[in-house]
């Protein structure tokens, strides 16, 4: 399915971890005539792949693969680029304690942070100068529903969703007079490489493409959260408001247990 590009309300977009399995959908989602696309990835072979997709569907196309951990190198390619109207930070990664308790690979983890944590705030401030200066944007961060309480088989993910989502919740209280919208998207399962590596039940599993349709319109509607799918969103909230005694017993009992 394509958007519209008056519907989208958005001409230049700007995806990262345009080849994973939610980045490259969106970028279908978005692709048609009249926008222009900057798809960043690393993966080369598949980077192409979603650009020639999007170029058959109309929209014009740029690709890059910079390593988002490289902050200087972000901050100069963002900070000499055009203006975006849509920005979506996608690319992330993620790692877990092992099968018998081992702790999560320190190199791992660090990796983690730069990437999900330190890359995403440059990356905002890389992009921002331009938008206040026009007095209008859009910067969609995205986060998971284990930013409510923290999987015991996943923390150091968790942690860094928890920081991306409280960080853009600050940034929309922030940046709303304005014009900058800003808004958090935390998804559930869905079908990826990196959703199949995640220990534990992957309960209400989503399509890729299922969950664009739904971050799309959310960001056409300017939620602030765009959280889904609901039984699972419902239940993670759940656990952040109960004790976290209980919340740890009762995914202990779902089989989330590290």
């Amino acid at each position: 399915m394509h958007v519209d590009a008056t519907e989208a309300g958005c001409r230049r977009i700007l995806i990262t971890g345009a080849t994973s399995a939610i980045g490259s959908a969106l970028a279908d989602y978005y692709a048609c005539a009249g926008v222009e696309l900057v798809l960043h990835g690393r993966n080369e072979a598949i980077l192409d792949q979603v650009a020639e997709r999007c170029r058959r569907a109309g929209a014009r196309v740029a690709t890059q693969r910079l390593d988002l951990r490289e902050l200087d190198a972000l901050h100069q390619w963002l900070s000499e680029s055009e203006a975006f109207d849509l920005v979506i930070v996608n690319a992330g990664m993620n790692t877990h304690v092992g099968p018998h308790g081992e702790p999560e690979p320190w190199p791992e983890c660090e990796a983690l942070l730069d990437l999900n944590v330190k890359a995403t705030m440059r990356l905002v401030q890389s992009v921002l100068p331009a938008m206040r200066r026009r007095g209008t944007g859009q910067i969609a961060l995205l986060s998971s529903l284990a930013a409510y309480f923290g999987l015991p088989s996943t923390p150091s993910y968790s942690a860094s969703k928890a920081a991306v989502k409280a960080y853009g919740e600050a940034l929309r209280g922030w940046l709303a007079p304005e014009g900058i919208r800003v808004n958090v998207i935390m998804p559930g399962y869905v079908r990826s490489p990196m959703c199949d590596d995640m220990p534990g039940p992957k309960p209400f599993l989503w399509s890729p493409e299922r969950a664009a349709r739904v971050i799309g319109r959310g960001l056409a509607r300017d939620k602030a959260r765009i959280s889904f799918p609901f039984p699972l969103n419902l239940g993670c909230w759940f656990l952040a408001v109960l004790p976290a005694r209980l919340s740890v017993y009762i995914l202990g009992k779902l089989g989330y247990g590290a």
